[in-house]
């Protein structure tokens, strides 16, 4: 079983950007960002850990500029927090391992998919295509797309 961790090396080579989103809670800006309209088959990772996050047949467009997700590929992987911040109630949305900031999560998803919406910001995230999937060592994710 592989272990994911917050890894200082990943940490040291982050953008400005993804070190501000994954390390200090913060928000890229909306339909600026490289996944909010990505349509190619694959498997995201938190990009500080590597843990499995969402696949492509999660995603949907939702409208609001930031990729968005019915679900995690894997719950074990995707933990939710109380947030307060900015005079707002939400629920803050982090990889467990990675401890990255990766969003928020709200109940205006689509109801036939169970109703949430896990609004992800793109910096959090690498994206692994279906045909790397093997050889990026995410094998046992193969059945989510066949």
């Amino acid at each position: 079983m592989t272990q994911y961790r917050k890894d200082p090396d990943a940490i040291k080579n982050l953008t400005p950007e993804q070190h501000h989103v994954t390390q200090e809670s913060g928000t890229e800006p909306p339909f600026r960002n490289d996944f909010w309209d990505h349509k190619e088959d694959g498997l995201y990772v938190d990009i500080v850990s590597g843990e499995p996050l969402f696949t492509s047949h999660d995603k949907f467009d939702s409208g609001c500029g930031w990729p968005s997700f019915v679900k995690p590929v894997d719950s074990e992987h995707v933990i939710a927090k109380e947030d307060n911040t900015h005079g707002m109630r939400r629920i803050e949305v982090r990889s467990k391992h990675g401890d990255s900031h990766l969003g928020h999560v709200f109940p205006d998803g689509p109801q036939d998919r169970g109703g949430l919406r896990y609004c992800i910001n793109s910096a959090s995230l690498r994206f692994i295509p279906v045909a790397d999937l093997e050889a990026e060592g995410y094998g046992e994710y193969i059945k989510f797309f066949e």
